[in-house]
């Protein structure tokens, strides 16, 4: 009889046991996400919805206190000539940041590629289409070295990029003699350098075919790095570069080819620079390194690779710029802008720690 009730003790603590582990299970399927983790889920998949956020409510905001003088064809249009150049230097610095690396030579390979384009042109009258050839083969030859120095060598890209800026600054110096190749003399004797200085008239509304470059690159690139195989090697690259390996990515060709495709880009903003100045300057550009590694922050471009869009990249420069003019249209002090913009930066870093935490 004790034997019959104790078996029949250990099956009920069996069946508690069961039923506990059953309520256990279905606690864990019934699990679902608070409305902040699904926000973050939706973040972390759209990476350029905050920036384009952000870009809405700063035109609104504007907007608001400035009325028509920001929302005429002509302010709008502005605004996109102004961030021409960090738009497109902005491109070469969102690949290089997806692979977990970051170029702080752009500024100075974007300024020796327009002094090579002007001084091949002037100094040995060459024809001006070769000279622009000159300038992209001096950009893809800067990319190619930093390429093969962070993926063959295995140098960090911060010492390399470093190490190259300082070169390529002297180099420009020492090479262009400080010497400006005026406007005039471009116009009367090589106005393709001027190119995408030339401005196109819609209305109210002043394109120039920078702007047409700027976004015709970055829809391009966008589509490169979502719909293709190499797109996705870099993403992988970024994320994760053994595991890239292990799946069958080449990750020094990749890795080399994104730094050499970065300085193409930046001979292209170098020629865009000419079309934007009119002149040959071998000191444009001082803070084009800072603007572009701006761009891509505010952008949503998460500075440990592997996750980004090229188009939150336009969107952290579109902030920018709507920031200097509406600030310069209220006539405030410029340093508020450089303080705003500061506080973006370090909003958008601590937004992308927040939205990191879903992969981990």
């Amino acid at each position: 009889m004790a034997d019959t009730e104790t078996k029949s003790s250990k099956m009920q603590d069996f069946e508690r046991v069961l039923e506990g582990s059953e309520k256990g299970v279905a606690s864990f399927d019934s699990n679902k996400k608070s409305g902040v983790e699904r926000i973050q889920q939706i973040l972390h998949s759209n990476p350029a919805f905050v920036p384009m956020i952000v870009l809405i409510l700063s035109l609104l905001i504007f907007g608001f206190i400035l009325g028509s003088k920001l929302f005429s064809p002509f302010a709008l249009t502005l605004i996109l000539q102004q961030v021409a150049i960090v738009g497109i230097l902005g491109a070469a610095q969102t690949m290089i940041i997806l692979t977990a690396g970051i170029d702080l030579s752009v500024g100075a390979v974007m300024v020796m590629s327009s002094t090579v384009m002007g001084q091949v042109a002037f100094r040995y009258g060459m024809p001006p289409e070769l000279a622009v050839l000159a300038g992209f083969a001096v950009g893809g030859f800067c990319g190619f070295i930093n390429g093969v120095l962070v993926a063959r060598v295995k140098l960090p890209p911060f010492i390399v990029t470093l190490g190259m800026w300082q070169i390529v600054l002297a180099t420009n110096f020492l090479y262009s003699a400080n010497e400006t190749i005026r406007s005039q003399e471009i116009a009367a004797e090589a106005p393709i350098l001027q190119f995408f200085g030339e401005k196109i008239i819609i209305g109210g509304a002043v394109f120039t075919y920078g702007v047409i470059m700027m976004l015709a690159l970055v829809f391009i690139l966008a589509y490169v790095l979502n719909y293709t195989a190499w797109g996705r090697h870099v993403y992988a690259l970024g994320d994760d570069p053994d595991a890239a390996e292990l799946s069958g990515v080449q990750v020094q060709k990749t890795l080399i080819s994104v730094y050499v495709i970065g300085g193409l880009i930046c001979a292209l903003a170098g020629w865009a620079l000419i079309g934007r100045l009119g002149s040959v300057s071998p000191t444009a550009g001082q803070n084009a390194n800072i603007e572009s590694i701006t761009a891509v922050v505010i952008g949503g471009i998460s500075l440990f690779g592997g996750r980004g869009s090229i188009l939150g990249m336009l969107f952290g420069a579109l902030i920018v710029g709507v920031f200097s003019l509406g600030l310069r249209l209220i006539g405030t002090d410029p340093q508020w802008t450089y303080l705003l913009i500061g506080l973006l930066i370090i909003i958008a870093v601590a937004i992308d720690q927040w939205i990191r935490k879903v992969a981990s």
